[in-house]
């Protein structure tokens, strides 16, 4: 019964926090569209509070048939980057690095782990996001563990909805290259979103 009424209230507490949908018009997913050189890849991204070692946000950047970043419940956007239901188009090798300054600060660094994939698994995994919809607050690791563990190899993944388990499970894959970004910005990054303070 308490499992049950947890299971209800988490529901609840989901629902109350609510999606956001964001549908960028074709022209402008097709006119942005970036496909990088390197070799298909998933690369977990996660942030770290510096204090406590917990996990603030967890996003996958995807380098397919073209790169895009999937930031579930994420508050970053740029008029380069259009944005279908958390997935975010136009992942230029500048707006990655936009992206991940824009989550580290004096509070929080950013983990980079990249592991070279197929072309197919990085073309389900740009699928799999693209189907997901928009997805509620607290939900970004959820969202993304539940991804990553559809697509082939990737099956040991489990859904939680805390970003460190998530990390931790992604640092098993053979070959995963892990690299950690630092920053001393002010821990206010609104500025850093066009039209900021």
């Amino acid at each position: 019964m308490k499992r049950l009424f947890l299971s209800l209230w988490l529901v609840a507490f989901l629902a109350a926090c609510g999606a956001e949908p964001v549908w960028a018009p074709e022209e402008e997913v097709r006119a942005k569209a970036y496909r990088h050189n390197g070799p298909s890849s998933i690369t977990l991204i996660t942030v770290i509070n510096n204090r406590s070692g917990a996990g603030g946000h967890t996003g996958l950047l995807i380098n397919g048939s073209q790169r895009v970043v999937w930031d579930p419940a994420g508050t970053w956007w740029s008029p380069n980057a259009p944005e279908r239901n958390d997935l975010h188009y136009g992942m230029t090798d500048r707006m990655v690095d936009v992206y991940v300054d824009y989550h580290t600060r004096e509070t929080y660094h950013t983990v980079l782990q990249e592991l070279q994939v197929s072309p197919e698994v990085a073309e389900q995994a740009i699928k799999e996001a693209a189907g997901y919809g928009a997805v509620s607050k607290a939900s970004c690791s959820q969202s993304t563990s539940a991804i990553l563990g559809r697509l082939p190899g990737f099956e040991s993944i489990k859904s939680t909805f805390f970003p460190v388990k998530t990390m931790e499970a992604f640092a098993k894959f053979p070959g995963v290259k892990t690299r950690k970004v630092y920053d001393d910005d002010p821990d206010d990054n609104s500025a850093k979103l066009p039209g900021g303070a």
